[in-house]
């Protein structure tokens, strides 16, 4: 494949014409990829890489059906929604078929962050209320609305970052979280501070109108909430005059195999008001959804503002979304997210079983998070160390992220074709390389003996051993964890930690 430039004109042109807070993966070398198949990318030098990040290429990158789908209907016709179309209400009819009845009226947008500001609108029309509750570290979208609801991005802009109509409820998170595995009911306990929430809001003569959470967090650090947590919080917001908004941005359309949604983890005693969804909607197209009840829509339309989205609902968009629909089907996907996910995790519990530095492993399906630690009864974050791997391992041509509030996950999301195989090929990897950094940092295994002790190290080209670079590698990210650089621009000033949301 011809390129228009070479790697070293691309960063110049980047750095030129593109936003300096616009930021790209792997900093101080960044990948140019030109094209990508499956599970699969590949660089300008046909360099190959196992993608275990991207769920947006839901199906798996350039899937042919999905294609397909776009280009005949591209040839035909694309306009927008005001004009009929069987496109549109055969997928609006396709897709509320995965969920609860009740949740039956669909509004077509075009992101992830368009959904959940609409999804906004929809609940402070409900009932005229305009407070909302979020969960700490939180990612909901990069529109200002959103910034407003998101501790994951306004926490960084100090203590004028949280407006006062939101209020942050502590993420149900049971392994560094407020109340632990060895809590006796933590769903009950996370779920009784957003009551208090609730209550000390209405004190002071504010009204709730939505709590709003992804199903399970991922930037906030791969949070699976314990079951019955969603059903309580919904109790006592319901009961506030407000509605429960579920986001499914990241986790939705079968990635945790056994349900075809995160929520439904919780149960079926369980339903939200509003469904958030994009990403994997459209496979990497601009596709995303609002889904409500009809009670809910009705109160929207009452204001007599029309609401009207150029490209939300196209038919290219709805026949794209169609044929992602139908890939999920005709390829199993959930059934492969259920064997693979539980594959990988069954490899990399055993992983925890050898290795000091794993301090939990959590997920569900193919959505699934290492917790890095440098000291197991602590729980302290690990951060340099993530940082570290997730270096090496893109030079043994895989791609995976560290996220959560101290950048300590590993994280696991990749395209829903992942296999058996590339899980073994991934923590093979990571157990190397684990194994090379309690080497070099004197970590003790489980057994109580120190892993300096049972590995010989390894002599670099410099007769400097490995372990000693390592210790030098790991030393300059703690140093620098927290310095903004993008590798395109050359300012070094020291400014607040930045994420790029994955």
């Amino acid at each position: 494949m011809s390129e228009l430039y070479c790697k070293a004109e691309t960063m110049e042109l980047r750095r030129k014409h593109i936003g300096p807070s616009c930021k790209v993966f792997f900093a101080k070398d960044p990948i140019k990829i030109v094209r990508a198949q499956g599970q699969y990318m590949y660089d300008e030098n046909g360099e190959k890489y196992l993608d275990c990040i991207n769920n947006v290429a839901h199906v798996g990158h350039s899937h042919p059906d999905v294609i397909k789908a776009a280009v005949k209907q591209m040839e035909l016709l694309n306009t927008n929604s005001r004009f009929l179309h069987d496109n549109l209400v055969q997928y609006a009819k396709r897709l509320t078929a995965t969920l609860p009845e009740k949740l039956s009226i669909c509004y077509f947008v075009n992101s992830g962050s368009e959904a959940n500001d609409l999804a906004l609108r929809l609940a402070r029309q409900y009932r005229g209320h305009q407070d909302v509750i979020t969960l700490d570290h939180a990612y909901h979208g990069h529109v200002s609305s959103l910034i407003d609801i998101s501790p994951y991005k306004f926490n960084q802009l100090g203590t004028e970052g949280k407006k006062e109509f939101v209020h942050v409820a502590p993420s149900p998170d049971i392994y560094r979280g407020k109340y632990r595995e060895d809590h006796p009911d933590p769903a009950s306990a996370y779920a009784d501070d957003v009551k208090k929430i609730i209550e000390e809001a209405e004190k002071n003569g504010r009204k709730i109108a939505a709590f709003i959470a992804e199903s399970m967090q991922s930037c906030g650090g791969q949070i699976i909430p314990p079951a019955g947590y969603f059903q309580k919080v919904a109790e006592y917001v319901h009961k506030a005059g407000g509605i429960f908004i579920a986001d499914e941005v990241q986790v939705g359309f079968g990635r945790v195999g056994k349900h075809f949604w995160g929520f439904q983890l919780q149960g079926k005693d369980f339903v939200p008001d509003i469904v958030t969804m994009g990403k994997p909607i459209g496979n990497g197209h601009p596709m995303s959804c609002v889904v409500t009840t009809r009670e809910i829509a009705e109160a929207f339309g009452a204001s007599g503002l029309e609401y009207f989205n150029t490209f939300g609902g196209n038919p290219v968009s709805c026949a794209i979304g169609l044929a992602v629909l139908d890939v999920i089907e005709k390829e199993d996907l959930q059934g492969n997210a259920i064997q693979v996910g539980n594959y990988l995790t069954e490899l990399l519990n055993k992983q925890q079983e050898k290795h000091p530095l794993i301090g939990d492993v959590r997920g569900i399906g193919l959505f699934v998070g290492v917790d890095l630690v440098k000291d197991q009864q602590k729980r302290t974050p690990a951060t340099a160390e993530a940082q570290h791997i997730i270096y090496k391992l893109k030079e043994q041509r895989i791609l995976l992220s560290a996220d959560g509030p101290h950048r300590n996950i590993l994280k696991f999301k990749p395209p829903m074709c992942f296999t058996m195989e590339d899980a073994k090929l991934v923590v093979d990897q990571i157990d190397e390389l684990l194994t090379a950094l309690e080497e070099a940092t004197g970590a003790r295994t489980g057994n109580g003996k120190s892993s300096t002790s049972q590995h010989k190290r390894k002599m670099t080209n410099e007769g400097n051993s490995q372990s000693d670079c390592i210790s030098e590698s790991i030393s300059h990210i703690n140093g620098t964890a927290c310095r903004q650089n993008n590798g395109l621009y050359t300012d070094n000033r020291a400014v607040p930690c930045k994420r790029i949301r994955t």
